[in-house]
Order: C-alpha cells, then structure tokens, then sequence
C-alpha cells in the first residue's frame, strides 16, 4: 500500500523544521553559551520534542519508533508506523562547521518505508520521496568511490575497496553518507557492524526513490518494523555497481 501524497510533502517538511531547531541550538554553542556534550543533549531533545508533537498532532493514529524515545510493542502491529532519528551524527553535530549530519523520518508499512525525508541542516537541504524525488547524476568516471565513517572502516566497506581498487572517501553519519550517493560524490555505500532500523530507513527510502540499489549486504530486503529494531548492515549503491559488490561482499 503505498503512502498518501500528503505523507511525503509531511515528511519533508517535518525533517526541514526539525533540521532548523538543530541549527538554532548549534548556534548556542558557537555564542558559547553551550559546551559541546550540552549540545548534543540539547540537540536530541529538541529534535525529539519537534518530532513526537508534530506527529501527535498530524498523525496521531500512527505509531512511532524512534531512537530518542521508548518503544512500544503497539507499532508491530500498527498499519502505519513512522521511523525517526531527530539527529543522526551527533558528534559531527557537535563540531561546527561540520555539515556530515542529518535527520531521518520515514513511514513504514509492512515492513517497507514507503515514503521518507532526510535532512541536511548545515547544507540547506531536505532529499525526500515523492514528487520533487532526486535523480541520479551521471555516472562518475574513473575508480568507484566508497564512503566510510571518519572512526573506522566497516569490514564489508574495505573488501569492497579492495577488490574494486576503490577510493574512499570519510563521512560521519548514515544519512549524510547514503545522501551522498543520492548526491553523485559517492557510489558505494556499504555498512556492517551495527545499525538500527531509524539509522538507515529514511536514507534507504530516499535512494531507492532516486533510483538507487538498497538491500542487506546478502542481497536481501531491508525490511522495517521488526520487533528487534538492530538492523547491522547494508548495501546502497549505484546499480551499475550492485552485482558486483553483492558478488564481493557473498564470496
């Protein structure tokens, strides 16, 4: 069942507001009137206050999963389920002027995001689903290009690396580093090693609008929703890429 085009409109507008508070309390700390793990507290809860009210109020027979609040055994069984993360990328959220953080909002039905936004605050941007979808720039010339945590490298990240005598290129958080595929300044996004399910569903929701491949690193579905929400790998990338990298990553 898909979404109703007011849901996309909806969510884009919601990751946009949230990403305007973010950025009114990053300027505290700019002025100094907040230290950086302040920030990061205050941050969360801001995002997290903006979102439960404007969901409460808009879709208030929906239910919610989100990092920054309890979950329910309700939403398993709810028709329409929306997955958050008002501020993923916490640490380069901290750091101004870093802009590699994002926020995540999705609507999942039967465990499928049918719609989604992800906000780019420090870069005056919102990629979302429905009208209005990105489309992908031309393929990139010369060696595939791999994004990476600024902290480490996923295992399914450097093999790929490897085997496509790849470039990697460092990011901070999920959305950023999925949008930056969307983006055309990576090709390859490929995690392993732990995730939740509001880390990656509006990212994936929002490549697979533009046209991107998303599945689990086996080449399975992403599926959302689940009771556990720990979802620790997957694979989005151009799909010029998919079959190879599925090869490398299942040999």
């Amino acid at each position: 069942m898909p979404a109703n085009p007011d849901d996309h409109i909806f969510a884009a507008d919601l990751a946009t507001r949230t990403g305007e508070a973010l950025l009114a309390v990053r300027e505290q700390l700019i002025e100094g009137k907040l230290e950086h793990g302040e920030m990061k507290d205050a941050g969360d809860a801001a995002a997290q206050a903006l979102i439960a009210e404007a969901l409460a109020s808009s879709r208030p027979n929906d239910a919610v999963l989100s990092e920054e609040a309890t979950d329910t055994s309700a939403r398993l069984s709810a028709e329409r389920t929306w997955i958050i993360d008002p501020l993923d990328g916490t640490r380069e959220y901290a750091e101004p002027p870093r802009t590699d953080w994002a926020v995540h909002i999705a609507l999942v039905m039967n465990g499928e995001p049918v719609c989604g936004a992800v906000a780019l605050p420090a870069q005056n941007l919102t990629l979302a689903t429905g009208i209005g979808a990105p489309s992908l720039p031309a393929a990139h010339d010369g060696p595939p290009r791999v994004i990476v945590s600024r902290t480490r490298r996923p295992p399914a990240a450097v093999s790929l690396a490897e085997k496509l005598d790849a470039e990697y290129l460092e990011m901070g958080s999920a959305g950023a580093k999925a949008m930056a595929v969307v983006l055309g300044q990576a090709d390859i996004y490929a995690h392993s090693g732990g995730q939740y399910e509001w880390d990656n569903c509006a990212p994936a929701a929002v490549a697979t609008a533009a046209g991107l491949h998303c599945s689990r690193i086996d080449g399975s579905p992403l599926v959302y929703n689940n009771e556990d929400p720990y979802l620790p790998d997957l694979l989005i990338c151009r799909k010029e890429w998919a079959d190879r990298c599925l090869e490398i990553l299942n040999s």
